[in-house]
């Protein structure tokens, strides 16, 4: 073994034995919802004003909740182009359609995320 692998070894060991895991760091993921039109343009039957929450990382998904722009969303996890987020503050925690601090999966093209993401 090298001596970096040697460090990154010991290194995952040591976390691991402080019961962190991958997945719990990536949990520090947060970010903000850009690049859609403002909420003032929101039209939800155009899909303006909005991105949307899905069930599934597919733009074929059930829509199941909305985020705005400037909105913050803890990412969780990632699927090709999709984070599965949920909503932290902003104009998603009282949405024009669905229900409040939605959580499901969302373009990652529209979040502008920062931390330890996945």
């Amino acid at each position: 073994m090298t001596r970096t692998t040697s460090a990154v070894a010991a290194a995952t060991l040591a976390l691991t034995g402080l019961g962190v895991t991958s997945q719990a760091l990536a949990g520090d993921c947060t970010g903000r919802v850009t690049g859609v039109r403002p909420i003032s343009s929101y039209d939800h039957q155009s899909g303006a004003g909005f991105l949307a929450v899905r069930r599934e990382p597919s733009a074929r998904a059930r829509q199941i909740g909305e985020v705005y722009a400037g909105d913050l969303v803890s990412v969780y996890d990632r699927s090709g182009n999709w984070y599965h987020v949920t909503c932290m503050e902003g104009d998603c925690e009282n949405p024009y359609w669905g229900p409040a601090n939605p959580s499901g999966w969302v373009s990652a093209r529209y979040v502008r995320a920062r931390g330890v993401c996945p």
